[in-house]
């Protein structure tokens, strides 16, 4: 029978570039409708989110990436090209400051596997080639990269360690998330669109996962889809970068999907609500959060993870979830704890975990 796997510890990086403050005052200008103006601006205050950080260098000036001297010199929207070219430096560069971190708490030496995720960028030999070369793991080291899945990559990664650990049980396996959403930015008046840009920043999460019973012991997985919604959170490859598409009516679909008896199970992996004392939602808007707190009658506070992680970086797509699972490792014990990430297709994917004995 296969063993108990455990997700050890979690460390994570932001870069030093905070940009929300600046992009909300290049976004709202460009709104031409004075009414949608102020319905932005009421979003904006609404949004639950404080700081969102980018990889992209400080104009000339210090000032922002879309300040006079920064990469989106006004308003000049680089090609894809000169996106990816910052994404293949920048990418191994902030997960390897994540992993100095996890380094902080464990030990990484003697890594079997390494998994990564991402879905901003794209670069040959991969991420995972780049990071294992610099962190001098052995070439027999197996290596999968999860590329393009979203916000809920982070479940599929680990998923993976996970199925990795249980059919080995000697193997250590490293985890990296990392995303920078903030190359992607689209030169647009539309409302929907600039609500979504608002939602994004950069970041990135490293994790160990093995047999040591440490950390949250990480249980069986699940996944769903809502039908009919695959529209509704897309990645367009333009020439102009990757244009991220989240429909306004996600949360509402997500709610929607929730009042379903089948699909509310579904999400959970058909563990009760009342019963989970740990939850570990991905933070990918606050009314999604709502949503969910709504859908499964939560007390308040049930999201406290999830929000902090919102407030204080952004939605880092896959990123997310890693952050908010760091910050639950380090506080009260959890019997019953469910990680929840929605994502491209509409999907829900998830795992239940728990505190190590």
């Amino acid at each position: 029978m296969p063993g108990n796997v455990y997700l050890n510890a979690i460390g994570t990086a932001v870069p030093d570039h905070e940009a929300h403050s600046a992009f909300i005052g290049w976004a709202q200008p460009k709104i031409a409708d004075p009414r949608l103006a102020k319905v932005f601006g009421r979003m904006v205050a609404r949004s639950g989110i404080e700081h969102r950080w980018t990889v992209l260098p400080r104009a000339d000036d210090g000032g922002s990436p879309i300040g006079p001297g920064g990469f989106y010199e006004n308003g000049f929207m680089p090609g894809t090209d000169a996106r990816m070219r910052i994404y293949a430096d920048q990418a191994p560069k902030l997960s390897l400051a994540a992993i100095d971190r996890l380094a902080e708490q464990v030990d990484i030496d003697r890594i079997t596997h390494l998994v990564v995720a991402s879905c901003t960028g794209f670069v040959a030999p991969g991420v995972d080639q780049i990071i294992a070369r610099r962190l001098g793991l052995a070439p027999s080291v197996e290596r999968l990269l999860v590329g393009f899945m979203g916000c809920y990559a982070a479940v599929a990664a680990l998923r993976s360690a996970r199925h990795i650990v249980r059919s080995e049980p000697g193997a250590r396996v490293l985890v990296v998330c990392v995303e920078l959403c903030s190359l992607h930015l689209q030169d647009t008046g539309e409302i929907e669109k600039l609500l979504a840009m608002l939602q994004f920043g950069d970041g990135a999460g490293a994790a160990l996962v093995t047999s040591d019973a440490t950390g949250f012991e990480l249980e069986a997985p699940f996944a769903t889809t809502l039908p009919d919604s695959d529209r509704l959170i897309r990645w367009d490859i333009t020439d102009k970068g990757f244009e991220m598409h989240l429909s306004g009516e996600v949360p509402q679909r997500i709610a929607q999907g929730l009042t379903d008896p089948d699909f509310a199970a579904a999400a959970l992996g058909g563990r009760d609500a009342e019963e989970i004392d740990g939850w570990a939602v991905h933070a990918g808007g606050r009314s999604i959060l709502d949503a969910v707190e709504t859908a499964y009658h939560l007390p308040q506070g049930a999201l406290w993870a999830s929000r902090e992680t919102l407030h204080d970086y952004g939605n880092m797509s896959s990123a997310t979830l890693m952050f908010s699972l760091g910050k639950m490792l380090e506080g009260p014990r959890i019997d019953q704890g469910i990680a929840l990430a929605f994502g491209p297709g509409l999907a829900a994917e998830g795992f239940g975990f728990r505190s190590a004995a």
